[in-house]
């Protein structure tokens, strides 16, 4: 494995312990995933979200909970997935449920 593989294996696994000690942490990862979609960074948005679901709630409870195989909600989150727009807000509005967290969008104020 390259130092480079070895370093972002080193961070994904700091920050699932984060999520998984610090609930605030996880409620803002969650939020930050969101953003990160709604901004059109979707590939940012996926490794976060990805992120944030092992350490939460796993792909085999999630897959069960939307109704979809957990294989398939990992291809969705992979590097080369593209989920479907019902899809992804079926999973995010169960991790909102799951999080106990409602997130909204408000317009910007200038």
């Amino acid at each position: 494995m390259t130092v480079r593989k070895q370093a972002a294996k080193s961070f994904k696994e700091l920050v699932q312990v984060r999520i998984k000690s610090d609930p605030a942490f996880s409620d803002v990862l969650l939020r930050e995933a969101i953003d990160q979609f709604l901004a059109g960074d979707v590939e940012t948005g996926k490794s976060i979200l990805r992120d944030y679901i092992k350490a939460t709630i796993g792909f085999e409870k999630l897959g069960d909970a939307v109704d979809t195989s957990s294989k398939s909600l990992i291809r969705m989150f992979g590097p080369k997935g593209n989920p479907q727009a019902k899809n992804l807000f079926g999973v995010i509005g169960h991790l909102q449920k799951q999080a106990g967290v409602k997130l909204h969008v408000l317009p910007e104020h200038n």
